[in-house]
């Protein structure tokens, strides 16, 4: 099966159905047809077929650790006219992720993530209303004169910059299975805003989407409302809101009346002059916090909002299980060239969100949650779990490989998902790589 044949049959609604291999696990269907492809290969033809580069890459996100050349070696990925024991030069795996490019890993990511995010679990609801989350999270590229010129650096305000080009990444994810639904990936300059305004029309029906404050828009707000049936969104007051009380509805439970800036409806001159939002505030270890939603008084309860808001924190997780178990720590990224970074990052996001899928069917199947799965765990286990299936013959059972797979994720569940310290926030002392004299004297 090409790439093509690949990509073609992922938009077809029956390639997602129960008996659908594609759909149980997409690493097992690349596994399949480069292993399809090597039994295939001729003397003559030596490039690195695009079916195979494309599990390549998605490898790569797998095995942080290891050379792309090991990856390679690993997974069994060889040229044609070349047998598994013999290496692909580094050139031409270079060579041949340049020809694959990162639209292919872009067009799979957000076409298998809106499918998987969308899946619907026992337990995950909240009162019958998906919950997703919009976050935002940087990563540091190697420093190139190209990447510097394309994704930019931070700066301070004695104008010092960082080390390291970065790039933004803007995710909207289901908090509770923490599959990714969708993402956008640009320069460090563009703002998080129109990175997750892009998304929207992404979100579905009867769902509500938990926001920070940094994202506070009239503009992604309503068109977040009203750009579907029933689409709600919840986020925190910011500390310079100017509003009226229009309505009390009980203790910490009103209506407030915003009035929408003029630069807002500049940008949009279908927004009104003001808008109504509800007001929930609610203690925090004796001090007030106050979120604005959207749900309506009479449909949902105060108190209920006020501890749906923490489910916030989901998507932070997510974020450190992509950082600390995928990337090992290791933050700046791999590859030397603007589309390689993209391509390397929409691998990485889709590996992410194969693990979370497995992980949330494995869960599932036990009336368990997702979020009751080690990451890391589930991760190794199945990264392991994928070289010996790169191993097998291509006569094999995909099938019995993917129900043992399954079961032994089923083993990697929290014994008691336990509360987050309860630690004042502070600015700590960066360490250094040079010790420090116990005789010092500090000069004044």
């Amino acid at each position: 099966m090409s790439i093509q044949q690949l990509l073609l049959s992922i938009d077809e609604l029956h390639s997602f159905s129960d008996n659908s291999t594609f759909t149980q696990n997409i690493p097992v269907e690349w596994i399949e047809s480069a292993l399809t492809l090597s039994s295939k290969a001729t003397i003559r033809r030596r490039r690195l077929p695009e079916d195979q580069v494309l599990w390549l890459v998605l490898g790569m996100a797998l095995f942080r650790d290891e050379s792309i050349e090991e990856v390679a070696r690993r997974l069994n990925i060889c040229s044609e006219g070349l047998s598994s024991e013999q290496l692909i030069a580094k050139s031409g795996i270079s060579q041949a992720r340049q020809r694959l490019g990162s639209n292919p890993m872009q067009w799979l990511f957000q076409r298998t993530g809106e499918h998987w995010a969308n899946e619907r679990f026992a337990k995950d609801d909240w009162q019958g209303l998906q919950v997703f989350a919009i976050d935002g999270v940087i990563f540091r590229t190697p420093d190139t004169p190209d990447l510097q010129a394309h994704f930019g650096n931070a700066s301070n305000a004695t104008a010092k910059q960082s080390a390291y080009p970065l790039l933004r990444c803007v995710a909207l994810m289901n908090t509770h299975s923490h599959v990714i639904l969708d993402a956008q990936v640009g320069d460090y300059r563009t703002a998080e805003t129109p990175l997750a305004e892009a998304m929207l029309d992404k979100i579905p029906d009867r769902s509500i989407t938990l926001l920070d404050r940094n994202f506070w828009s009239a503009n992604l707000m309503h068109t977040l409302m009203n750009g579907g049936n029933d689409r709600h969104w919840l986020i925190p007051k910011r500390s310079n809101a100017v509003y009226e009380v229009v309505e009390e509805y009980g203790n910490g439970d009103a209506l407030w009346r915003m009035t929408v800036s003029p630069q807002a409806r500049k940008k949009n001159p279908k927004l009104p002059t003001y808008w109504d939002v509800r007001a929930v505030t609610y203690e925090v270890q004796g001090k007030p916090k106050t979120v604005l939603t959207s749900l309506p008084h009479s449909d949902y309860a105060a108190d209920q909002i006020a501890l749906l808001y923490q489910q916030r924190w989901e998507i932070e997780l997510g974020f450190r299980d992509i950082k600390s178990s995928m990337l090992n720590n290791a933050i700046t990224l791999r590859s030397k060239t603007v589309d390689l970074i993209y391509q390397e990052m929409w691998g990485m996001l889709l590996a992410y969100n194969v693990v979370r899928r497995e992980a949330s069917h494995a869960a599932a199947a036990h009336g368990q949650r997702a979020s009751e799965i080690r990451f890391k765990m589930a991760f190794t286990y199945i990264a392991s779990n994928l070289i010996v299936m790169a191993a097998a013959k291509p006569e094999s059972k995909t099938g019995m490989r993917l129900k043992d797979l399954r079961s032994g994720i089923c083993n990697l569940f929290l014994e008691q998902k336990k509360a987050r310290p309860n630690r004042p926030r502070m600015v700590k002392q960066s360490k250094t790589r040079y010790p420090v004299s116990r005789n010092a004297v500090s000069l004044k």
